[in-house]
């Protein structure tokens, strides 16, 4: 929504994946909101500590919202969830939505289908969303490497 928590999670975890798996030549990563909430401000301070302790660094990332020249420029836009996917349905030219789904629809043995988001809750929240968002990529990882 407002790209402070998972998605911001999400482009540090995947950043990192894509570099440790020998693929980032290949592969660009960027993350957005579909709100203009937080426009500029770096991750939720929560999201950053919980990233950091596991070795992801997401201070340099700063908050945007998606443009539609995202939809020409990035071959997945992967929402955390239903409704974020929706609005970003609505914001895409017809002939690009294959290009939209959701991140844990390559999460194998996730049982949710949705990352929560943290936002409101205490840092269990926050730790849930990392552990969801390392199976997704992981799983995504698998899935470049297949296609390539």
């Amino acid at each position: 929504m407002g790209n402070i928590c998972r998605s911001p999670t999400a482009e540090g975890v995947l950043r990192t994946h894509v570099e440790r798996a020998g693929l980032a030549d290949g592969v660009e990563i960027d993350s957005a909101g579909t709100h203009a909430y937080h426009v500029g401000e770096p991750p939720d301070p929560r999201s950053q500590k919980v990233a950091a302790s596991r070795g992801y660094d997401l201070s340099k990332l700063r908050a945007r919202r998606v443009v539609t020249a995202d939809f020409l420029r990035y071959d997945f836009i992967l929402a955390m969830d239903r409704s974020n996917l929706a609005m970003l349905r609505e914001a895409c030219p017809g002939e690009e939505q294959h290009r939209l789904g959701l991140l844990l629809d390559y999460a194998q043995d996730a049982v949710e289908d949705e990352v929560p988001d943290p936002y409101y809750g205490g840092p269990e929240g926050f730790e849930r969303v990392l552990d969801l968002i390392e199976a997704a990529s992981a799983g995504l990882i698998e899935h470049l490497r297949q296609t390539k």
